[in-house]
């Protein structure tokens, strides 16, 4: 496949793991990404079953089980820190702690498989696509910065917001599909001293210690109904609008807050799906949440945007690099899979409708029980785990 070209939009976790396995089967690839560098920030998020089977196969496991959070355990507390719940069975954002599979921030699993891509890949940085035309033989591209170029196949891998969905399919309000409500991550000293260790505190949101507690992870939020009309590219309005919605929130986030301001990787974003009845059109696909996101509230958007990533590079191989056929089999190939991973999302959703409603009944420490208890993931991980690996 060394004659045909592929571009790739997007070098968070999809992107380059994409890049990683079409360079190992021959293809030219580049990846263009908006941002300066390597993202930083984001989530601590969960690799599992059939994904960590990927990650083994660009040779980066054994680094990623070292980098994993390492959390010995969770508490739940009120607005004065008391402590109403706690175990060292599982975390509100790992699950059961006694499992193979691997939580780990986001940046860092971003940084290994960039790095597992080598000299082979091409990575353009601080540029974006502006035009995609198609015709029978190419995608000729145009670049905010590089010069125009042609390529046999364009992959959008780029997010929920996806440029390239939008050149190609349409504006975004099209497949967008509101959770009811809105998460912001930003990273902050470890100013509560935490050990190893999780807190959650209701409204507030969550607080854990990382990389060897050098660190906190802050996730806050808050519901909302109806989609917020805000410019998911201006930070500084973001943090004014969580600054507001959290102004009276307990416990330690008014600390929190004050770190917020100056966090080098403040990240902010709907709880959204992306549903689409096609991910390709021409010469054009899309890869994870660009094409099938399944929000936070699924705990597979990295699993999926793995396993995506390496059916694709697979398919194209099978296929000679014909995108009909290949495009044609990788939809096939995933689809059933992403359908029951979006709907652990929305199943997600109601129960938390639910349980506000039952909640009012109850005290506060009934209420931690509850939701200690609920924290353990294994529906995420029953969908995951029933999915196999094909063979390229």
């Amino acid at each position: 496949m060394e004659n045909v070209n592929v571009l790739i939009s997007g070098a968070s976790i999809g992107g380059p793991a994409l890049a990683y396995f079409l360079n190992r089967h021959g293809f030219n690839v580049t990846v263009v990404e908006r941002a300066p560098h390597l993202r930083p920030g984001g989530q601590a998020i969960d690799v599992r079953a059939a994904a960590l089977d990927v990650v083994e196969q660009t040779g980066i496991l054994d680094e990623v089980r070292r980098l994993k959070t390492d959390l010995r355990g969770m508490s739940i507390v009120d607005s004065t820190g008391k402590e109403l719940f706690r175990t060292t069975e599982h975390t509100f954002t790992g699950g059961p702690i006694a499992n193979s599979d691997v939580e780990i921030l986001r940046d860092d699993l971003c940084r290994l498989i960039y790095e597992a891509t080598g000299d082979g890949v091409e990575y353009l940085f601080d540029d974006s696509i502006t035009s995609i035309t198609q015709d029978a033989h190419t995608a000729h591209v145009t670049f905010e910065n590089s010069a125009p170029r042609d390529f046999d196949i364009v992959v959008g891998a780029d997010g929920l917001h996806s440029n390239v969905r939008k050149l190609v399919f349409g504006p975004e309000s099209q497949f967008i599909r509101h959770l009811g409500s809105y998460l912001a991550v930003f990273t902050a000293p470890n100013f509560p001293d935490l050990d190893h260790w999780q807190v959650y505190y209701r409204p507030g949101g969550i607080m854990m210690s990382l990389r060897d507690n050098s660190e906190l992870r802050v996730y806050t939020g808050f519901e909302a109904k109806e989609p917020i009309d805000y410019d998911f590219r201006d930070l500084t309005a973001q943090k004014r609008l969580v600054a507001e919605k959290m102004a009276n929130v307990g416990w330690e986030f008014p600390n929190a807050l004050k770190y917020m301001w100056d966090a080098p990787d403040f990240h902010f974003d709907s709880m959204s799906q992306i549903r689409m009845d096609s991910w390709s059109h021409g010469r054009v696909v899309l890869l994870g949440d660009a094409g099938y996101c399944g929000s936070p509230m699924s705990g597979q958007g990295t699993s999926m945007a793995l396993i995506g990533a390496y059916v694709l590079a697979g398919e194209l191989k099978a296929a000679g690099g014909d995108h009909v056929a290949a495009f044609g089999a990788y939809e096939d190939e995933l689809r059933g899979f992403v359908e029951r991973n979006q709907s652990i999302a929305l199943a997600n959703a109601e129960q938390r409708g639910a349980a506000e409603e039952a909640f009012a009944g109850m005290s506060e420490e009934e209420i931690a029980q509850a939701i200690g208890q609920n924290a353990d993931h294994e529906e995420f991980r029953d969908v995951v785990t029933s999915y196999s690996l094909k063979s390229y």
